[in-house]
């Protein structure tokens, strides 16, 4: 089964070796059903046997518009096997943004996993390219050899389009050569995460494959054999999980904080010794961090391992967890070392779409709570002006789809311009701080981090969804919160938060919005951060009233 992609005849080989074994399956209502290796190889040929009677050009690109599912990864293997450029599509995102998307990819063929996706485009869209159905695409007969040469390493293979967070989305054009070379590096950490275990790896899955990260990570588990069981309801992530029971899978920080938030209101409910307990094992826990512990806190620590903490893991997520893996935005120190208390490894990772999804991956046997890990084997990392991060690299990517310009702004003398700020310590582990375009400056000239303040905020204001923090050219700071809360509560978080920090940091109006920014409204990019131009413009009155009001007294 070899291909001239390097990583595409390597996961064809691994599945013809898994011919029968389970490698991926879908879970509804707590039911599972999967295909073998050598089932997703004969996906993958129905596939391939579509796409080639379309008559499509190697390098022509194709949009993929479809959820999660086993057929979604029998069709991306299949369209870059055939030496098509895949662009995958987010199927939540808004018709509008995707048709921009398609716009400025110009694909050939758009892929879509139901009719109602496909609708969607063609009302948004009448000049829309010619559009084909999972059903349609699978229903033929086998016929083309997947032994066939292919593209070389060099060639793309997918453009996937940026969050935008503070404008039009970008494509990033990544090539064989950076997937391949990404591949070995996860498939590295992960090999070392599970030493010494003989079983066959066992991960749920739930992040969209049309993010950078969760596409890396389900072809490294591809590469490696392992079981992946896709959730196919983000309603039930949380009996899912249980019902999985995995050894790892990826995250978001959104998640994490739910699950940690899920524990203590479920304890708190309950009440009876074990809430007692947990309650009080916390508080010892956290004076043993600021190094403040208390007689009898050992004795607290030690009943909950005993009694409460080994019900909590194997309730939220099963009794195999080997770690927790998080990604694409900063996971609070608070929340990871709530986890550790528990047991559980939470193991951070960061880069971007522009890095072929990594740069940074904790290393299991040496996390430092707060920071990222070291750059990965292989590339480069460092400070240039401003504290930003630069990286050189076969995992950097070799330019955005048709924009030239800005290809050249983030691609300088040799090195790629993240755009975030960071430092790292003698360790090698790097801290992220923040987005530098996402600076605020004051009237005053000082410039501010949104981030970590909005961070402070947040952990004091548990119902709060987002916190906003805003006041470019102003003469101080000003919040906007969303969620279920009052001015009562975010003052009273406020005034928490802003005796420890200097006076131009401190956060002096709000406004309460009971609705959260969201994907569907536009305010939020697909994978969850922030646009805050966008938030701005949209908010643009409030702003001006929190700022006169104040003012004026």
């Amino acid at each position: 089964m070899s291909a001239a992609i390097p990583f595409i005849g390597e996961i064809f080989s691994q599945l013809q070796a898994a011919a029968d074994t389970r490698i991926l399956a879908e879970i509804r209502d707590s039911e599972i059903t999967g295909v073998t290796g050598g089932e997703l190889l004969e996906l993958v040929r129905k596939a391939r046997t579509f796409i080639a009677s379309r008559g499509l050009n190697k390098g022509d690109r194709c949009g993929l518009l479809a959820a999660n599912s086993i057929r979604w990864v029998a069709m991306d293997l299949a369209l870059m096997a055939e030496g098509l450029i895949v662009v995958p599509l987010y199927s939540r995102q808004a018709p509008a943004e995707l048709v921009a998307m398609m716009k400025d990819s110009t694909p050939a063929l758009l892929c879509c996993g139901d009719a109602a996706l496909r609708d969607g485009i063609a009302q948004s869209w009448p000049g829309a390219p010619p559009q084909c159905l999972f059903d349609d695409v699978f229903a033929g007969v086998d016929g083309v050899q997947l032994e066939r040469p292919q593209v070389g390493k060099e060639s793309p293979v997918t453009i996937i389009y940026t969050s935008g967070t503070s404008g039009e989305a970008k494509g990033v054009v990544l090539t064989a050569a950076n997937v391949g070379f990404m591949l070995d590096r996860t498939a590295e950490r992960l090999d070392q995460l599970m030493s010494g275990s003989a079983a066959q790896d066992r991960i749920f899955h739930y992040l969209p494959f049309t993010f950078a990260a969760s596409w890396i990570a389900l072809l490294t588990f591809l590469k490696r054999r392992s079981l992946v069981t896709i959730n196919m309801d983000l309603a039930k992530i949380a009996s899912d999980m249980r019902v999985v029971a995995p050894d790892y899978f990826l995250n978001v920080p959104q998640l994490l904080e739910r699950m940690r938030r899920a524990v203590d209101e479920q304890l708190w409910q309950t009440g009876g010794v074990a809430q007692a307990i947990y309650a009080r094992a916390k508080a010892a826990w956290a004076r043993r961090e600021e190094r403040q512990p208390k007689a009898g806190d050992a004795l607290w620590l030690g009943l909950a391992n005993r009694l409460v903490f080994p019900a909590i893991r194997k309730k939220m997520i099963g009794r195999n967890l080997k770690a927790l893996i998080c990604g694409s935005a900063p996971l609070s120190a608070e929340t990871q070392l709530y986890f550790i208390m528990l047991g559980i490894r939470v193991l951070q990772v960061y880069g971007l779409t522009e890095t072929t999804a990594i740069c940074t991956m904790d290393d299991p046997d040496r996390v430092e709570v707060g920071r990222v890990g070291p750059a990965i084997p292989g590339m480069e990392m460092r400070l240039a002006e401003n504290d930003e991060i630069v990286m050189r690299g076969p995992n950097v990517f070799s330019g955005y789809w048709n924009r030239p310009q800005q290809t050249a702004e983030a691609l300088r003398d040799g090195w790629f311009h993240t755009g975030d700020q960071g430092e790292m310590n003698v360790a090698g582990n790097w801290r992220i701080a923040g987005r530098i375009k996402n600076l605020i400056v004051l009237g005053s000239g000082h410039k501010i981090s949104p981030e970590p303040i909005e961070s402070a905020i947040a952990k004091n204001l548990p119902g709060a969804q987002q916190v906003v923090v805003v006041g470019n050219g102003r003469g101080y700071l000003s919040a906007i919160v969303t969620g279920d809360v009052t001015g009562e509560q975010v003052q009273s978080a406020l005034d928490a938060v802003n005796p420890e920090l200097p006076h131009y940091k401190q956060v002096r109006a709000f406004v309460v919005r009971a609705e959260a920014f969201s994907i569907e409204s536009g305010l939020l990019t697909v994978n969850g951060k922030l646009k805050r131009d966008a938030i701005a413009a949209r908010m643009k009155n409030e702003i001006e009233e929190m700022y006169r009001v104040k003012q004026a007294v």
